[in-house]
């Protein structure tokens, strides 16, 4: 499949829906497209159409804030109609601000406290093993959310129970809501945080597909040990105004904005 035709066309759901529900976050959003965009349509097991089949993997937005690009890889996978999109935030509507599995196909677990998807993820895999499934399970960190401590507590459970069935992808984009994260608690070097939990720790270009498919390759070959893949990405990336830019955390574009947005990445598709 053409990944970079399908990675235009979730960023601009991302900020078309951002637009429409007039809040939202479309820096971490985009920053992660790229990973969401590969584990969907190429890494999992999984089946728009049998979304609860037990052997399937699991994916948890550990990041729950970042909604619009889980709903929005859901609905270009085809687990629900595009059709929804416009009305995240709204009243009635599945698509809330944080994802909710009991609303969304798709959705394996609600999130939205920072730091607890992990521990969810950490859970998930060992009920597999438990159960000699093959279910993986995938999770996605932002770089800001491992100030949390129950993180690291997850981390060492995964590693004391040998989760070889459990990547960790840390959207590594350098910034959060107050501004970079060296200036609001510096992370130092996160692969070597990693690296100290004992996990198979991989660090890549978090928008190059090459990269990224090597790096979940590596993560199925490892065995006895989880993984921690650290993606270098851009916040914000796709749009150049949103780019590296912490003002656009969680801030939804005018309509101007939207138009200048939709139209660099209809020419970046061209």
């Amino acid at each position: 499949m053409d990944f970079n035709k399908a990675a235009t066309q979730i960023r601009k759901s991302i900020v078309d829906m951002i637009f429409h529900s007039k809040s939202g976050h479309p820096g971490g959003s985009l920053s992660s497209v790229d990973i969401l965009n590969y584990l969907y349509f190429k890494e999992m097991n999984v089946d728009p159409s049998n979304p609860k089949a037990p052997n399937r993997d699991r994916f948890v937005l550990s990041k729950g804030h970042a909604a619009p690009v889980l709903y929005a890889t859901l609905a270009e996978r085809g687990f629900f109609d595009k059709d929804l999109l416009p009305t995240l935030r709204k009243l009635e509507s599945p698509l809330q601000g944080h994802p909710d599995s009991k609303k969304v196909p798709g959705v394996d677990v609600s999130t939205g406290s920072l730091g607890q998807g992990t521990s969810n993820a950490v859970g998930l895999a060992l009920g597999a093993k438990l159960d000699n499934a093959p279910t993986r399970v995938y999770a996605v960190l932002g770089d800001g959310e491992l100030q949390e401590g129950l993180i690291w507590e997850a981390a060492m459970a995964a590693a004391h129970y040998k989760l070889d069935n459990l990547v960790l992808i840390i959207d590594n984009n350098g910034l959060q809501i107050d501004g970079r994260n060296e200036d609001v608690i510096n992370l130092g070097s996160v692969a070597d945080k990693f690296k100290s939990f004992d996990f198979n720790v991989i660090e890549i270009d978090g928008h190059d597909y090459e990269q990224i498919a090597k790096a979940f390759d590596n993560a199925r070959a490892t065995k006895g040990a989880p993984t921690a893949i650290v993606a270098k990405t851009i916040k914000g990336k796709g749009v150049s105004f949103m780019e590296d830019a912490p003002g656009w955390h969680g801030v939804a574009p005018n309509k101007e904005q939207l138009d200048a947005a939709l139209a660099e990445l209809s020419e970046v598709a061209k």
